[in-house]
């Protein structure tokens, strides 16, 4: 009986690997298409993988030329998140931060190094702009400076400070107003209109939130100060 038992299963794994055999033969044929396929997808994921945009300093679009500075910033949204302004891949100012505040967000960088010198906000609403000119009068020369507003820029500005901001190479500060969103970065010294400028009017026709425009952003290259 333990004879017939041990015959019965080795005919019994006997047939079961001839089936195996004649199947894996009928299916070779797809098993190699489909490891062929596998590694022809790992290659391509691979390749796609290398061809993934490469990711440069503060997020911005393309890289700079040698002996720029990347920035990326962006003003404040409505009244509830703050400006964020980024600098060679650095953070200077942001919510998460909180060195930002209502009003005028002012981050100061020396023109030649990109080193962090200052932060600052001047609260343009409630505030009071002697502090503002002061601080604006004491930037300087060769000092890269980045603002953006955040809830309300202008109410308390005055003709000399906005004087002094058109100096740094400003054009939309001559007609900034109460609740318009502001972008800038300019230059103590500058001799010229800073190209880096975004302004978007508080227009309740156009406005995304319930009594502010929507946030600007902007991005660029600032050329390093050369001696």
């Amino acid at each position: 009986a333990l004879h017939l038992g041990v015959a019965k299963l080795v005919v019994a794994v006997a047939v079961f690997l001839l089936t195996f055999y004649v199947i894996s033969q009928v299916f070779e044929i797809k098993m190699d298409a489909s490891l062929g396929n596998l590694f022809a997808r790992s290659a391509l994921d691979t390749a796609a993988r290398s061809t993934k945009p490469p990711k440069y300093k503060c997020g911005i679009s393309k890289a700079c030329p040698e002996k720029h500075f990347a920035f990326k910033m962006a003003s404040g949204a409505a009244n509830v998140v703050g400006p964020k302004i980024c600098l060679e891949d650095n953070i200077l100012m942001s919510g998460v931060k909180n060195n930002v505040g209502r009003g005028i967000n002012v981050a100061l960088v020396n023109g030649k190094t990109g080193e962090l010198l200052n932060t600052k906000y001047f609260d343009m609403w409630g505030g009071d702009v002697a502090p503002f000119i002061e601080f604006l009068k004491s930037i300087q020369d060769g000092t890269i400076v980045l603002m953006g507003t955040y809830d309300d820029g202008a109410t308390k500005l005055n003709d000399e400070a906005r004087r002094l901001i058109a100096e740094l190479g400003s054009t939309s500060i001559t007609n900034l107003g109460f609740r318009d969103n502001w972008v800038f970065c300019g230059g103590k010294g500058i001799k010229t209109k800073s190209p880096f400028e975004q302004h978007i009017k508080n227009n309740k026709d156009t406005n995304k939130y319930e009594g502010w425009p929507e946030v600007v952003e902007m991005e660029g290259c600032i050329p390093q100060k050369q001696d």
